[in-house]
């Protein structure tokens, strides 16, 4: 039976999520590639002791996680059973409903039948009573908002959810959801969008929304699909993602030019005394708005190498500077 370090809650940070009463871990922990069926049990156990037993509370899933679909669902369920039981109360478990899950009408998008089906279905494979947080994964336009955000209501009157969100909706389509759910009663907690040195877009609005509705914010994507790292300054290793798992980064999308930004900012991290890698997630949040960067992993070293991003000193304005202008020469 694991039993958790005692100092698990010394040196993480904790920030609140918007205008709520909940604290999340600065660095949560993502289970989007590798707990399905391409990383083996012990490995995906390790990464999860390690990631708590350096503070991090928070794990974050999906329904078509995996892969296959459903698969880090149903290997967190195990994972819960053998591990996480006792600790329950100690963690956010959060997934989410709004991309294709099963054939036909009702496993896609944000109608209510989806949405509620959905969870219904983490549940079983994750072997819980209720998620800490619920969202929904993306806008649909074609369903009524009053319908989606009416789903999400009842999900937490229903007790199957303590809190929900929303992902990848720009700030025209959050301000409105949290508009729509304000007017039932109900307070949206936090909204998942991709942010990174490589995709600032949250910028152009989104974070003055969340600020004020007081949403919180967790930012999927700081290491860049994996570019944010050093790992592709001399070739690339056979065990990374452009490597073994090409599905979201291929070997052709790793081009001089941006071998050239990496290089850029890697100087300037080391400077700093820290990888690129860390510079990258503590970039992501000097914001006010980012409640907590969610990081993912293939092996527990990298998740204590994350971690220490926090203890680096904050970014100074001249640092800052010099990162928008690499940032801004970039040419791809």
């Amino acid at each position: 039976m694991f039993e958790a370090s005692e100092n698990r809650y010394d040196t993480m940070q904790y920030n609140r999520c918007g205008r709520s009463g909940l604290k999340l871990p600065a660095i949560s922990l993502g289970l989007w590639h590798n707990f399905g069926a391409i990383t083996n049990f012990e490995t995906q156990q390790k990464i999860l002791r390690t990631a708590f037993d350096q503070g991090i509370t928070h794990f974050d899933l999906a329904n078509n996680y995996g892969p296959p679909y459903g698969e880090a669902e149903r290997n967190f369920g195990i994972h819960m059973d053998r591990d996480w039981r006792p600790y329950r109360d100690e963690l956010i478990i959060s997934t989410k409903a709004g991309y294709d899950m099963w054939k036909g009408p009702y496993g896609d998008h944000g109608s209510r039948k989806y949405l509620m089906a959905s969870l219904d279905q983490s549940l079983k494979r994750m072997h819980l009573d209720y998620v800490d947080i619920f969202y929904h994964h993306r806008p649909d336009p074609e369903t009524p908002i009053e319908e989606t955000m009416g789903a999400l209501y009842d999900i937490v009157k229903s007790g199957k959810a303590l809190y929900v969100g929303i992902s990848n909706y720009n700030a025209e389509q959050s301000r409105v959801a949290i508009q729509t759910l304000k007017e039932m009663g109900m307070h949206l907690l936090i909204h998942q969008p991709n942010y990174s040195m490589l995709n600032r877009s949250i910028e152009k609005g989104l974070t003055q929304v969340l600020e004020e509705e007081g949403v919180g914010c967790i930012a999927f994507g700081p290491l860049g699909g994996g570019l944010l790292t050093e790992r592709y300054l001399n070739g690339i290793p056979a065990d990374s993602r452009a490597g073994h798992d090409p599905r979201f980064i291929r070997p052709a999308d790793i081009t001089e030019e941006k071998l050239n930004t990496i290089r850029a900012l890697t100087e300037i991290a080391h400077r700093r005394g820290q990888s690129l890698a860390q510079m990258a997630v503590l970039w992501d949040l000097r914001l006010p708005q980012v409640t907590t960067a969610l990081i993912g992993a293939s092996k527990p070293e990298q998740v204590i190498e994350n971690v220490k991003a926090l203890s680096a000193p904050a970014f100074t304005a001249e640092e800052l500077a010099e990162i928008d202008q690499v940032l801004a020469s970039k040419n791809w």
